[in-house]
């Protein structure tokens, strides 16, 4: 069995060895990387499980290299957890707002981390509700490859945003509640706020249009074809 990958990035030597060691423990292959720049070469030699991101980094920090990786398709399955310290200026917002599936505060005892991980590694690829290519009004969801095709367009979408339309358009009309959207997308053991869904909803409607996505006052929200 091919163990999992994780890519480790921070600019502090003594993490990446604390982390790096843990996480090697229980059985995973870890990477590692003291800058964005090391960090994107890297990912595009070994294709990672798991990005594990520091926000202040130099050369390239945090949110830069989350774009960038975004921005390609190829990483499209890989899970982006940026790793922050507590004084940081830094909103969660920002972070998902740049493609990061989760975040993780410093410091963070390697027991708790570690179990983040797992968590986290559970969630790959797990839309709960099946999805398979189907055309709603001009829109194709192909689950296979992770692309929506619009009006004959390939577009690739960050795995969160895709995960969240797939399920909106599993049942066009039906009402989700954020609690149904939360277990569904991002599982139970995610620590995320509202506002998440709303940030990712916010771009499906820059990308797609807002005539798709209904917003249903303290509810959830619909997709309507």
């Amino acid at each position: 069995m091919n163990k999992q990958k994780i890519l480790l990035v921070d600019d502090e030597r003594d993490i990446l060895e604390l982390i790096g060691f843990n996480l090697e423990k229980e059985g995973y292959e870890v990477f590692t990387a003291e800058n964005g720049r090391k960090a994107i070469e890297i990912a595009h030699r070994v294709t990672p499980d798991l990005i594990l991101l520091d926000v202040m980094m130099p050369e390239m920090d945090g949110m830069e290299t989350c774009r960038e990786l975004r921005e390609n398709p190829k990483f499209a399955h890989v899970l982006i957890a940026f790793l922050t310290a507590r004084n940081e200026d830094y909103s969660q917002i920002a972070g998902f707002d740049a493609g990061a599936d989760d975040y993780i505060s410093k410091p963070i005892k390697p027991r708790v981390l570690v179990s983040r991980v797992k968590a986290l590694l559970r969630r790959q690829g797990a839309v709960e509700t099946e999805i398979t290519p189907a055309s709603t009004n001009g829109i194709v969801i192909d689950k296979d490859r992770y692309l929506v095709i619009r009006d004959g367009h390939e577009m690739s979408l960050p795995k969160k945003e895709f995960e969240l339309l797939a399920l909106l358009a599993s049942a066009p009309g039906r009402v989700f509640t954020r609690e149904n959207i939360l277990t569904n997308v991002w599982g139970n053991d995610v620590i995320v706020g509202d506002r998440t869904i709303d940030v990712h909803i916010r771009k499906l409607r820059e990308k797609l249009g807002d005539d798709y996505f209904k917003t249903i006052k303290g509810v959830g929200y619909k997709f309507e074809p």
